[in-house]
């Protein structure tokens, strides 16, 4: 029986165990502002706070990109969607060549020609500061959001039920986990960033396989929980392009590809990793490692996933009375963290948890400091702070942007469906629209500020169609995964055609 207080964290009833766990936790988060603090003696400009001197090792901020992208929503999402779905989704690993291709050599050099701070900076030249400005408050918008929805599930799925708390406390958890994170990013800039986001994504991989060898070793064997049939309450494959199906193939490959190309195109905290590099060869590299440890802990989590299955299956008693496998994926691993990982381990597990949500929040968080600082604050007043003052400003707005984010954090009780569908649908709801303003000034020749505009709007607005069809009374019957490909087609192609009929001939830089 799980003991009720702040302090509870195992459900085991022997505080030898609850010691163990915390000491694990108390020695990663003082790790994390070690790691602040020791940086924070490197900052002595904004470039080094927010760009690391723009040369930094490739290895390092390649760990720093997947860590960044792979947040608590994902973490506990693949596991969750394995065991409530199947793996349709795990098959967008598949994506990961092509994505390599279009980013790396379609997309890093012309991102890295001019030495910005902030991605946006590249839209003025070619669009206008209307587009910079509207580009930075998409980001802005896109990034708060998720940031809240990571401190949410983060405190909501994991934090509270681990701990044996009652559902109130998740709002001061958000505040919690928001404090620790602006703690160490605001003393150590960029560079506490990736450093604390390497020796997460080396956690997190811990964390995964901790849990499948547990799960192996309790059960007697990979053969008894590997599945010998496919379970009845999972998706049936879909290989087409069908739109009905919840997740088809095809479809899924496309938006997986879509995704990351808008996002390494187009989103600051992964702009802003490429910029930190020598080069575009370095920052190809950058992208690579990113690639390689995605593949290699979604697919450690996508087992973890069906060993989770495979373990409550075999002990269908320990489920609640009215709950199933499909109900209640996303709080599976978690509720066996809580249940049956031994003493330590599930220190370690769970910390890999919080690495999810602590390297993505601190990401977040120094990049919406950058644009805040670079496309409005600097932008309006001219560049005449001195060094020291404009890094004293970053680090006030980075207790400020944490603010922030805790406070939406709170909106996140008014979204349903499960953590992976949570992501399309609130979450990657700007993802498209913030890409087409980098394609129109990339590829668009005789695009303007208009045409921008215009492919900028109706791209939202498709996006917010196909996600809450439902809810606005639409007669759409389209998967959460076409909201990508479809606002992105629309954005572009009217953009694009608006452009052509208000023409006015712009000289690139680009």
């Amino acid at each position: 029986m799980a003991f009720k207080g702040p302090l509870s964290l195992v459900i085991r009833g022997c505080n030898i165990v609850e010691i163990f766990d915390w000491l694990v936790l108390a020695a990663y988060a003082l790790l994390m502002l070690g790691v602040g603090a020791f940086y924070s003696r490197q900052n002595k400009t904004a470039d080094d706070y927010l760009l690391g001197g723009r040369r930094m090792s490739p290895i390092a901020l390649g760990l720093s990109l997947f860590a960044t992208l792979v947040s608590t929503l994902s973490y506990l999402g693949n596991p969750g969607e394995m065991i409530a779905y199947g793996p349709m989704m795990a098959t967008q690993s598949l994506a990961q060549p092509l994505i390599y291709v279009i980013v790396g050599y379609g997309l890093i050099p012309l991102l890295m020609r001019q030495p910005v701070t902030s991605a946006y900076e590249l839209l003025e030249s070619r669009l206008g500061m209307s587009i910079r400005q509207a580009g930075a408050g998409v980001f802005l918008l896109l990034r708060l959001g998720w940031m809240a929805t990571i401190l949410f599930a983060t405190s909501s799925v994991v934090l509270v039920p681990l701990l044996g708390l009652e559902p109130y406390w998740t709002p001061w958890l958000c505040v919690v986990l928001g404090v620790i994170t602006a703690l160490y990013s605001s003393s150590g800039g960029l560079k506490a960033v990736v450093m604390t986001d390497a020796i997460q994504s080396v956690t997190m991989l811990a964390g995964a396989v901790v849990t499948l060898v547990v799960i192996t070793s309790t059960m007697g064997g990979v053969g008894e929980w590997w599945p010998i049939a496919w379970p009845s309450h999972w998706q049936e494959p879909s290989w087409g392009f069908d739109p009905k199906p919840r997740v088809s193939f095809g479809i899924l490959m496309v938006s997986t590809t879509l995704w990351y190309v808008c996002t390494n195109g187009s989103d600051q905290m992964s702009i802003q990793r490429f910029l930190s590099t020598r080069d575009a060869s370095a920052a190809r590299k950058t992208l690579f490692v990113s690639q390689v440890t995605d593949v290699t802990v979604m697919f450690l989590l996508g087992l973890t996933g069906i060993a989770v299955l495979g373990f409550y299956r075999a002990h269908p008693p320990e489920l609640a009375a009215g709950r199933t496998l499909h109900s209640i994926g996303d709080q599976l691993f978690p509720m066996f963290i809580m249940t049956h990982m031994p003493a330590g381990l599930s220190g370690l597990v769970l910390a890999a948890i919080l690495s999810a949500a602590l390297s993505s929040l601190s990401s977040g968080v120094n990049s919406a400091c950058a644009v805040l600082e670079k496309d409005f604050l600097s932008s309006r007043t001219g560049s005449s702070s001195s060094d020291a003052e404009t890094v004293s400003r970053l680090k006030w707005l980075t207790w400020l942007v944490s603010a922030i984010a805790i406070a939406l954090s709170m909106l996140n009780l008014l979204f349903v469906g499960n953590l992976v569908e949570r992501c399309f649908k609130l979450i990657n709801l700007l993802t498209a629209p913030l890409f087409v303003l980098f394609f129109l000034a990339l590829f668009v020749p005789w695009a303007n500020a208009f045409g921008a505009w215009l492919g900028l709007l109706s791209s939202i607005a498709t996006a917010v169609s196909i996600a809450y069809a439902k809810d606005l009374g639409l007669p759409l019957t389209i998967s959460f995964v076409w909201i990508i490909p479809c606002s992105l087609l629309v954005g572009v192609t009217v953009g694009t055609v608006a452009s052509v009929l208000t023409r006015r001939t712009v000289e690139s830089p680009l």
